[in-house]
């Protein structure tokens, strides 16, 4: 099956910056891809050139199977938009404002208040679709956007940054929403600077800054680029903190120190020590005996996973300042999980 979305080399250029410097990107049909970055790194004009709203000084963008230069209108015709900021009228109600979407997109009067109830009904609306939305809750609002962005029942959606400043509630709403589409066979690009957003909904994340993809995999394969489990170890005392990681394993590199190269980390603040071990069970035993033995108290020891954030700050760490000053992309390796 071919995939819903290819971006081949795309670049853009504002003035003398690169928002895009050479982007590829591939979205399997019927899936959420996330595409994650820090503010500049692309996200936004990424999705912009792919939905038709500006044109790429190079490269090739083809969505639902269609060429986004050659055939606009084609890829107009099958895809859904929902950008950062509401397109509703909150004036008007639900069921108004959805019907209106559906007259703009010459869907006829009585095809346009039908396709409104089904909308209204499927992202839990029905009994508010004449309440005005200047009432409605923040998830509430969002959900209307989504569906709103569904009138014509696109092949293709586009989210950009859909959850930004809703309430863990209202995000969670906005969730179950997203993956109900998945379900129902619609192909989501998701781009968001919430790491649980990407690993609660995504089924493929590519992390993009200075306007190229420098990684891309599953949330677990993004994860296992900085190494497998990882050991903290929260001190009730901070100048023992040195100490501490002296104590702990370290990776086949050595001790790295804070920020060191085999991923150790002091966080002098949070009076954390974390390292990556390669065997927890074994790992976890030799960590609490050296502690017992240099008469170090742990306020806490934990065995985790390293998490997307780690991953994200790991891959972007000089993300948009190094653009800025540089004027194109980083000449970083490219890195594929």
């Amino acid at each position: 099956m071919a995939d819903a979305i290819i971006v081949e080399g795309v670049r853009k250029k504002y003035g003398d910056k690169w928002a895009l410097d050479g982007l590829d990107l591939r979205v399997a049909r019927g899936t959420v891809h996330g595409l994650l970055g820090p503010n500049g790194a692309g996200k936004t004009t990424a999705v912009r050139a792919m939905t038709t709203l500006l044109r790429a000084e190079g490269g090739r963008v083809g969505v639902a199977g269609y060429d986004v230069r050659r055939q606009a209108g084609e890829v107009r015709r099958r895809i859904g938009l929902l950008g950062q900021h509401a397109a509703v009228d909150e004036e008007l109600g639900g069921w108004q404002n959805l019907e209106m979407f559906g007259r703009l997109h010459h869907l006829g009067a009585r095809r346009a208040r039908v396709r409104a109830g089904e909308l209204l009904e499927r992202f839990g609306l029905a009994g508010t679709g004449r309440k005005a939305v200047r009432q409605y809750s923040g998830g509430m609002r969002r959900r209307l956007d989504l569906a709103a962005s569904l009138i014509t029942d696109p092949e293709v959606l586009f989210l950009d940054e859909p959850t930004t400043g809703l309430d863990p509630r209202g995000r969670a709403e906005v969730w179950d929403a997203v993956r109900s589409l998945v379900g129902g066979g619609t192909t989501v690009l998701l781009t968001t600077q919430y790491l649980e957003e990407a690993d609660q909904l995504a089924d493929r994340i590519s992390v993009v800054d200075r306007g190229r993809v420098v990684a891309e995999g599953t949330s677990d394969e993004l994860k296992a680029l900085l190494g497998g489990d990882r050991i903290d170890v929260v001190v009730r005392d901070s100048s023992q903190l040195g100490v501490v990681a002296g104590l702990l394993p370290h990776g086949p590199g050595g001790p790295g120190g804070p920020g060191g190269a085999d991923g150790a980390v002091v966080d002098a603040d949070r009076r954390l020590v974390s390292v990556p071990v390669a065997d927890r069970m074994a790992a976890l035993t030799e960590v609490v005996r050296a502690l017992q033995d240099a008469g170090v108290e742990a306020e806490d020891i934990v065995m985790r996973r390293p998490t997307l954030d780690e991953v994200f700050l790991h891959l972007t760490g000089s993300g948009q300042k190094g653009a800025a000053e540089r004027g194109h992309v980083s000449d970083r390796p490219e890195v594929k999980a």
